[in-house]
């Protein structure tokens, strides 16, 4: 077995993997490169095959999105520690060293996240992941170094290495046997907030999820899906809620999910009130699918839920009422924080 594998989900992204591709191969003498391929209609498996014939190439069976598309792929791959990267992800030396070091030496660690910075703006931390995600008790997601779209620059105020809610899937870290005993991503979800669900159950079963500050990637973020995409919109919203219905302590889980379907009502309308009519939209679409699939989703609970997974009880409240816009103005004031 070996025991590292950089396994890289495409889906017609061959000019991605020209750009980003040399630098894993470069920077990860460590690992087995994988490039797991989610039938993509342009050059894509050629080009890896002709220009980095070192690279082992996984062809899935469809566009699978990210949940589907990793857990087939990592079917294929026998090493101890998956790294999911994404194709739009440059590394830089010695990114993998501090990571191996860590899961060798803290056996209850399960997964961990690297520090993401912008590819574009390179002092910044990057909208996706940042320096490490938690969530608020409606089930918002938040991050070390962004909070909705305030992002922070890197001033080495997250140089750490902390324990966090969750990890970013455009970077993500997993031990195979963690892994495989829970099943993998979900693939109802296709595509957003799987890694979040994943983390949440990996929480319930007791692991432990941390954050490197020694390992530093750059990612473009949006290559796959603009920030701005309806689509994403309708993932985002209706992927929360499920992954609120599965991974909810079973007390006020109906008042938790309420509330949260009337914040969501409120981004609505903002939305209207900005003329972004798709993403009001896309809303309410994610709320008649999550009706459809509410109970199916609910039948997915396992019988332990951990009761303390929120870190702040309104992430939204102190964001746009508080104007609290960074993650150490939120944490200096200690009266918001909930242990």
């Amino acid at each position: 077995m070996d025991k590292i594998a950089v396994v890289i989900l495409n889906w017609n992204g061959v000019k991605l993997l020209e750009q980003f591709l040399p630098s894993v191969l470069q920077y990860s003498e460590e690992a087995v490169i994988y490039v797991a391929d989610n039938a993509s209609t342009d050059n894509s498996v050629n080009f890896v095959k002709e220009n980095f014939p070192s690279v082992k190439i996984i062809q899935n069976t469809g566009n699978h999105g990210f949940a589907k598309g990793y857990n087939d792929a990592l079917s294929h791959v026998n090493a101890e520690i998956y790294a999911l990267v994404n194709s739009d992800i440059e590394v830089t030396e010695n990114w993998l060293k501090p990571i191996i070091e860590t899961f060798d030496k803290e056996k209850q660690t399960a997964i961990i996240q690297p520090k993401i910075l912008d590819f574009k703006n390179k002092e910044f931390f990057e909208y996706a992941g940042g320096a490490g995600g938690f969530i608020d008790k409606y089930g918002f997601p938040f991050c070390r170094g962004r909070i909705f779209d305030t992002i922070e620059k890197d001033n080495g105020q997250y140089n750490d290495n902390c324990e966090l809610f969750w990890a970013s899937g455009a970077c993500f870290f997993i031990r195979k046997e963690v892994y495989h005993q829970l099943k993998g991503f979900d693939e109802g979800f296709f595509a957003h907030q799987e890694e979040i669900d994943l983390c949440w159950r990996a929480k319930n079963e007791g692991h432990v999820i941390k954050y490197n500050s020694q390992s530093i990637v750059y990612h473009v973020g949006g290559a796959t899906l603009q920030q701005g995409n309806p689509k994403k919109t309708y993932l985002n919203f209706r992927n929360s809620l499920l992954m609120l219905v599965k991974n909810l302590p079973e007390k006020g889980l109906f008042f938790v999910i309420f509330f949260r379907m009337i914040l969501d009502g409120i981004a609505g309308i903002r939305f209207l009130t900005q003329g972004k009519f798709g993403h009001t939209f896309a809303i309410l679409k994610a709320h008649f699918s999550f009706y459809s699939l509410s109970l199916k989703y609910h039948k997915k609970r396992k019988d332990f839920q951990i009761q303390q997974y929120y870190t702040v009880k309104s992430i939204v409240f102190l964001y746009y009422i508080k104007k609290l816009l960074v993650f150490k103005e939120i944490f200096n004031s200690n009266q918001n924080i909930k242990n």
